[in-house]
């Protein structure tokens, strides 16, 4: 399957077919949120205290959605 690189919003009127994948950070190695920019998602293998789990930007800090609190490897 060809891979495709978007630069601006995609809109799917039917759905995306296959997987999605973020890209895979530990805390020590997390891109700066002001710098992703504020609704960049990532997967950081050790953000909620050395577990895995799903971060977002809000532009000056990277944020765990199930706690509001930042990641962090311990």
């Amino acid at each position: 399957m060809a891979s495709t690189t978007f630069s601006g919003p995609v809109t799917a009127t039917a759905g995306f077919v296959g997987d999605i994948k973020l890209p895979t950070h530990t805390v020590a190695n997390a891109p700066s949120a002001s710098a992703a920019g504020a609704g960049t998602i990532i997967f950081v293998s050790n953000g909620a205290g050395g577990d895995p789990c799903v971060a977002v930007s809000d532009g000056t800090n990277f944020i765990r959605p199930d706690t509001g609190g930042t990641i962090a490897s311990s």
